[in-house]
């Protein structure tokens, strides 16, 4: 019975076809883990969740309200979960290696946005990457290659 009034709601609604991102969309994951990098320090700047936007809309090559439902339903699914590998798993499945590699480097974006990296930040890439199967030295590398990029943008502005 709950199932046919949500079915009723959904399709006096406009239905489930309004939605960009379905349930098992590896991006929903990915930007799950990029909206728990934000949050880890418990605070969140507009400098932050300007960059979240800017790194999902130019990574997934997302408009603006895509970009914008995409962090809402991150934000939703990275406030219900209880652990990393939900979305580990997902992406797993989703990417092959250099795709895993490209969200650890997503993750060193989004923490070098504040141009500072703390031992949780830090701590949370390590766990991700270890889930992922990237190894430590891979992890260290993306790592130097975002705060080089980092520095390099900072010393031409």
């Amino acid at each position: 019975m709950l199932e046919s009034l949500r079915k009723l709601f959904s399709d006096l609604g406009g239905g489930e076809s309004g939605r960009t991102f379905d349930e098992g969309d590896y991006r929903v994951a990915a930007a799950a883990l990029l909206v728990h990098i934000v949050g880890i320090d418990g605070t969140v700047t507009e400098a932050e969740r300007a960059h979240l936007h800017a790194i999902l809309k130019s990574r997934f090559d997302l408009d603006e309200a895509q970009t914008a439902e995409l962090v809402e339903e991150a934000t939703q699914a990275e406030g219900e979960a209880v652990d990393l590998y939900h979305f580990t798993r997902l992406i797993n499945r989703s990417l092959d290696e250099e795709g895993k590699k490209r969200i650890i480097e997503m993750m060193w974006e989004m923490i070098y946005a504040d141009h500072q990296v703390n031992e949780f930040e830090d701590n949370v890439v390590w766990r991700v990457a270890d889930l992922l199967g990237v190894s430590s030295r891979e992890r260290i590398g993306l790592r130097q290659q975002v705060e080089a990029a980092q520095t390099k943008v900072e010393t031409t502005d």
